[in-house]
């Protein structure tokens, strides 16, 4: 799912994408991955030997992926469907190939543990149509009643590069933006390290919009009030501004707001194809096994109880009533699923950790889309030359609203919104069709002249994250003050810090990771807790291939002060 951060539109006079994900753990996941000599393995003693992985999202895939291709078991729980927030749905009725995203859609080159497994899988990627982008052929901007039209920022009016400006001011002055932008760049790891560390410790505390206040650049409430509106790239996010700056900046430094792009045929594909993968190099198990071959096909139901029993072992009750216990489990799914629909034996986690997953916050989102007979907003206007309809951003209630398409004289697909946390919220009471009603009024304000009911041809699809579930938000956004909290979720997987009798249990999930809301942290925390069952079962990576446990020590995340 992607996130909801503004674009900081120029960056450094670099051409090419960063290719690195994070300033708190500065650890080359994609170097890891494509090594000769693997990512490590287990005595020969503990092949065959059952771990099991709780949710079957991108993250509990990818940890079960790899933990079988080492020679263990994994056995994979999944409550709704393979694939979690990577989910791609169809339209009753029409072309399957007519597809909507209704979690993530969008993904930046900077992912580059995630573009591993699309690469490994075989899929492909497109630009992303986001505002403003070159594979957007125009936007509309409708702020208070009144509407402009631009294919760049240079054709908005001047208080619109104003606030560009703005923005790009206030990231220079208070967060060292160019100097951090280029360490990531270069993957200089003692320089990223030393900028974040600095403002970790200056700005734990600050909300975004405390940082767009405290900047002489942002003096100016209506430029924050556009910004919050509009914001530039994926659009305004006034919904953000509670949240932690930090989790701002770890986006903009990395540049995961911009150059993004989409899978071709659904996000979804990506865990699905994992599934039913037939590994070419794999130990213990014969060519040919698959995660589906060792689940017969399906993954095992919800799960509904954890807990510990003798030995230290973890045992895990779905909701067939069937009892397994293993050695060594991941869960993977969203962790207020700890504290409500799963019931959980305390001595699972520490208390300090318990503490963490009760302070998460999780932000609201939804999506309406519906499918059209072709891409008619790409007719012209006689006079004007103007497309009928732009990717829109405006104050209406629809806010943000996307135009897909695969080509001129095929069926295409309308995001008729796209919002998050109080705009998510106002949706939540209302039928797909109530929504659509007032998503087509609001839109019809924007463009009097283009009846967009006429060429719909089916049914809206449509989701409110924070009503699934098994979900129960979108994303995890920290708060001020949170950085002490994502830190033991995130470091968990380095369980020789922990008591003996707290072990064998991991977390992972892309709300484990420092950024959040982004499918490269779900990656990359899969990975880190296969580290973790390897270690835990007497493996090791390659001397040649350090994986993140082993490096950790060394780039370790900034640990700020209890008392």
């Amino acid at each position: 799912m992607t996130s909801t951060v503004p674009n900081a539109v120029q960056h450094t006079d670099a051409t090419e994408p960063i290719t690195m994900f994070g300033p708190d753990f500065p650890y080359a996941y994609d170097d890891f991955l494509a090594h000769p000599a693997g990512i490590g393995q287990i005595p020969a003693t503990e092949h065959g030997t059952e771990v099991a992985v709780i949710g079957g999202g991108l993250s509990g895939i990818v940890a079960a992926y790899e933990l079988m291709k080492m020679g263990l078991r994994p056995v994979v729980y999944e409550a709704d469907q393979i694939g979690g927030r990577l989910r791609t749905v169809g339209f009753d009725g029409c072309d399957p190939e007519l597809t909507a995203e209704m979690g993530a859609m969008r993904f930046p080159p900077s992912s580059t543990a995630l573009q591993h497994y699309i690469d490994l899988v075989g899929l492909e990627t497109k630009p992303f149509p986001n505002p403003l982008s070159p594979a957007t052929p125009s936007t509309v901007v409708d702020l208070k009643g009144e509407s402009h039209y631009a294919r760049t920022i240079d054709d908005l009016p001047q208080v619109y590069r104003d606030v560009m400006d703005a923005w790009n001011r206030c990231l220079e002055e208070g967060a060292d933006f160019s100097d951090m932008n280029r360490a990531m760049r270069e993957r200089d790891v003692p320089r990223i390290r030393e900028i974040w560390s600095e403002l970790v410790q200056k700005l734990d505390n600050q909300t975004f919009y405390g940082f767009l206040c405290d900047s002489d650049a942002f003096k100016s409430f209506r430029h924050r009030e556009i910004f919050g509106q509009v914001g530039f790239g994926t659009g305004g996010w006034d919904t953000d501004f509670p949240n932690s700056i930090l989790e701002i900046l770890r986006v903009v430094y990395t540049e995961a707001d911009d150059h993004h792009r989409g899978i071709v045929g659904g996000s979804q594909q990506l865990p699905l194809r994992l599934w039913d993968r037939e590994p070419r190099k794999i130990v213990h198990w014969p060519l040919g096994t698959s995660l589906s071959s060792l689940h017969d096909g399906a993954p095992r139901p919800a799960v509904t109880r954890l807990n510990r029993t003798a030995g230290n072992r973890i045992t895990v009750t779905d909701a067939t009533g069937d009892i397994r216990t293993y050695p060594a489990a991941i869960f993977t799914g969203q962790s207020w699923l700890l504290l409500s629909k799963i019931d959980c034996d305390d001595a699972l986690f520490p208390i300090d950790h318990w503490t963490a997953m009760e302070r998460t916050h999780y932000m609201e989102s939804s999506k309406l889309f519906v499918p059209v007979d072709r891409p008619f907003w790409l007719d012209k206007d006689g006079t004007t030359g103007r497309e009928a309809m732009s990717m829109t951003l405006t104050d209406r209630m629809t806010r943000g609203t996307y135009l897909l398409d695969d080509g001129p004289d095929r069926p295409a697909v309308i995001c008729l919104s796209y919002t998050w946390c109080d705009d998510s919220l106002k949706w939540l009471p209302l039928s797909p069709n109530e929504r659509m009603d007032v998503m087509l009024k609001s839109l019809g304000e924007i463009y009097p002249d283009v009846d967009i009911r006429k060429h719909i041809i089916g049914n809206p699809v449509t989701v409110s994250w924070e009503n699934e579930p098994w979900f129960m938000g979108a994303f995890k956004a920290n708060l001020p003050g949170h950085y002490r909290y994502q830190r033991r979720l995130f470091t968990h997987f380095m369980q020789d810090r922990l008591p003996a009798d707290r072990r064998g249990l991991f977390l992972a999930g892309d709300d484990i990771s420092w950024t959040a809301g982004w499918a490269e942290g779900a990656v990359q925390t899969a990975l880190n807790a296969v580290w973790g069952v390897m270690t835990r079962f007497g493996g090791a990576t390659d001397a040649t291939n350090p994986g993140p446990g082993d490096v950790f020590d060394d780039i370790a995340p900034v640990e700020l002060p209890e008392d």
